[in-house]
C-alpha cells in the first residue's frame, strides 16, 4: 500500500470500491469491457450529470487505463493513490440463453490510505470492496469517519464465490449496514444473507441495525422501499431485456441521484414513491441494452415523463 494519505478532491458523491474489467463470454464469443458494482455506479452517477469520484484499486496496465478512460468518459474523477495493484483485476461473467450472467472472478482488493477531506454529502461503497481483505477494513474505516457527516450508501451486491463463510460474511454485512444510512440489496442477496427470513422481514431486520431506508430489488417484480414508519412497493417498468449486468448498479446510481435532490430524513410515502421510481426507471433502461451502459439523466427524465403521462 502507499504510505501517504493523499487527501480527496471535492466531489458531490464519492464512491468507493472494485473497479475491473468484465469479460463477457456468449456463444457467439468474448467481449472485455470495464465493469465493478462500484465502478458501474460512479459511472452510472456520471452519466446523469452527477459530480461523482471513485476511490478504487488499479494495475497500472492495459485493463487499468481502459478503466480510466472508460470512466473519463462520464468525467468520473479517480482519486490519487488508485494506481496501486501489480495487475487490474478481472470477472468473467458467462451468460445464460435468458440474459442472466454466472461469475467468475480473479481480483486482488487493496486500498491505499485516503482522507475523506472535503467529505462529500453522499459516499457509496458495496460489493466485494466491503468483504475481501485487506481492502475491505480500509473501507469500514472510511465509512466510520464519514458517520455523521455524509450520508452513507451501501449495496452488499452478494458474489458468493468471493464473500467467504455464510456466517462471516452475514456479520460484516451488518457491520456494514450498522455504518451506513441506505442499504440497498436485490433479493436474491436479501435471500443469500437471511434465507430464514421472507423479504419484508429482511428489512425489518436491517432496519434494526440502524439505517433509516432499505430498499429491496425484486426483478420483474420491481422494488420495495422501507423505513422504521412506513413501506412502499414500486411497480417493475416493462423492458425487453437484452442482459441483466449492471442493472443493480444502474438502479442504485438513479437511487443516489433522487437522495442527493431530496435527502432521506424523515422521508414521506410520496417521497419514497419518487425515490422508488426513479431507481427502477433507471434499472429498466439499463437492462435494454448489452452491458453495464446506464441510462442519460435525458434518458432517464424522458422514461419518468412517460410513466407519468401514461398514469395519468
Amino acid at each position: 500500500m502507499n504510505a501517504s494519505s493523499p487527501h480527496t478532491d471535492s466531489h458531490e458523491i464519492l464512491v468507493i470500491g472494485e473497479a475491473l474489467i468484465d469479460i463477457v463470454a456468449t456463444e457467439q464469443g468474448s467481449i472485455a469491457h470495464p465493469g465493478g458494482s462500484p465502478a458501474n455506479v460512479a459511472f452510472g452517477l456520471g452519466r446523469l450529470g452527477l459530480d461523482a469520484g471513485l476511490l478504487t484499486a488499479l494495475g497500472d496496465d492495459e485493463f487499468g487505463a481502459k478503466i480510466q478512460a472508460h470512466l473519463g468518459t462520464a468525467n468520473v474523477k479517480l482519486l490519487p493513490g488508485c494506481l496501486n495493484l501489480e495487475r487490474t483485476a478481472s470477472a468473467t461473467a458467462v451468460l445464460a440463453a435468458d440474459g442472466s450472467a454466472r461469475y467468475e472472478f480473479d481480483i486482488t482488493w487493496d486500498l491505499a490510505p485516503h482522507e475523506l477531506d472535503p467529505m462529500p454529502k453522499i459516499v457509496h461503497t458495496g460489493s466485494i470492496a466491503t468483504f475481501l481483505e485487506p481492502g475491505a477494513e480500509a473501507v469500514a474505516s472510511l465509512l466510520a469517519q464519514a458517520k455523521g457527516q455524509a450520508l452513507l450508501t451501501y449495496d452488499p451486491n452478494i458474489r458468493p464465490a468471493l464473500v467467504g463463510e455464510h456466517g462471516k460474511a452475514l456479520e460484516t454485512f451488518k457491520r456494514m449496514a450498522a455504518l451506513c444510512d441506505v442499504v440497498k440489496l436485490s433479493d436474491e442477496d436479501a435471500q443469500w444473507l437471511y434465507p430464514q427470513l421472507e423479504l419484508e422481514q429482511v428489512s425489518d431486520a436491517i432496519l434494526e441495525l440502524g439505517p433509516i431506508l432499505v430498499v429491496l430489488t425484486l426483478g420483474a417484480e420491481g422494488a420495495l422501499l422501507a423505513t422504521r414508519s412506513d413501506q412502499v412497493r414500486i411497480r417493475a417498468v416493462r423492458s425487453e431485456v437484452a442482459d441483466t449486468i449492471g442493472a443493480g448498479d444502474s438502479f442504485m446510481s438513479s437511487l443516489l441521484h433522487g437522495l442527493l435532490a431530496h435527502g432521506s430524513a424523515e422521508l414521506s410515502t410520496a417521497e419514497l414513491e419518487h425515490l422508488g421510481r426513479r431507481a427502477v426507471a433507471g434499472g429498466a433502461l439499463a437492462v435494454r441494452r448489452s452491458g453495464a451502459m446506464p441510462p442519460t439523466l435525458e434518458e432517464l427524465t424522458a422514461l419518468l415523463e412517460e410513466q407519468h403521462l401514461a398514469a395519468s
